[in-house]
């Protein structure tokens, strides 16, 4: 028999008037809108269109974050928003585009690789978020997961740009996709840039920097950017082998 009872909600009109903040979740939706039309796109062989839309919710994801905390608008209901919708749009989207665009005719060797991808940035995204208050902000554990995003996407994007097929292309495909999946998951550190205050002043050296490096992505965005990610994933390997030379060099002296 149906519980004769009201509802606490019913009984507690501070827990009907409990809503959401509206604009962080707003970016948040325009990102796992992106995400999912790159999957759609993927699906009409679309993939220059697919491949760009997963760049624009990588944006779309950064932005989300920043303007909660610039508003105080940070939420437990956002949070886990902003996790379900970065495992559509870098975890199940890049995974479906680099699949239909090159892993398909390589058999089992093509789905596996790209459900290594798939798994990895799901792992990542579940550490981060149990971890997130013991680990240290300025740095992620493991290659974030719009970075891998972006490295599939970039490699999609440029390849296109420049005339390859998906099946000429294939092989560098499913290397860098179970490379992306499995760094994802590893224990090498990256620099975050969580540390960045946005509110302090900066040297003008700075400011232009910036404006040169948006002139330089612009230039040629499909190889510029990829170049960007494909650097920063490497970084944390240069990083682990920096500490690891500079950890022997320091029992070499202590003994």
């Amino acid at each position: 028999m149906p519980d004769p009872r009201p509802h606490k909600a019913l009984m507690n009109p501070e827990l009907r008037r409990r809503g959401i903040y509206l604009l962080p979740n707003l970016f948040t939706t325009a990102a796992l809108f992106a995400g999912f039309y790159a999957i759609v796109q993927a699906m009409n062989q679309q993939f220059e269109q697919a491949a760009v839309a997963i760049f624009i919710a990588m944006v779309l994801d950064g932005l989300d974050g920043r303007v909660a905390r610039m508003t105080r608008t940070q939420s437990a209901f956002g949070a886990e928003y902003d996790s379900l919708s970065d495992m559509v749009s870098f975890g199940a989207a890049p995974a479906l585009v680099v699949y239909e665009w090159a892993l398909k005719g390589m058999g089992k060797l093509g789905w596996i690789a790209a459900f290594i991808y798939c798994a990895g940035a799901a792992l990542r995204l579940a550490r981060f978020n149990t971890n997130i208050d013991v680990v240290d902000k300025r740095y992620f554990q493991g290659l974030p997961s719009p970075a891998a995003a972006a490295l599939i996407a970039g490699l999609v994007w440029v390849m296109i740009d420049n005339g390859w097929k998906g099946e000429d292309a294939r092989w560098y495909a499913c290397v860098l996709t179970i490379f992306a999946g499995i760094t994802m998951v590893s224990n090498v550190l990256y620099y975050s840039g969580k540390d960045i205050n946005l509110r302090r002043s900066v040297p003008f050296l700075v400011i232009a920097g910036i404006a040169l490096g948006f002139a330089l992505v612009s230039s040629y965005p499909p190889g510029v950017l990829f170049a960007l990610f494909l650097c920063y994933a490497l970084s944390g390997y240069v990083m682990f082998v920096w500490l690891w030379i500079a950890g022997r060099k320091a029992v070499v002296r202590r003994s």
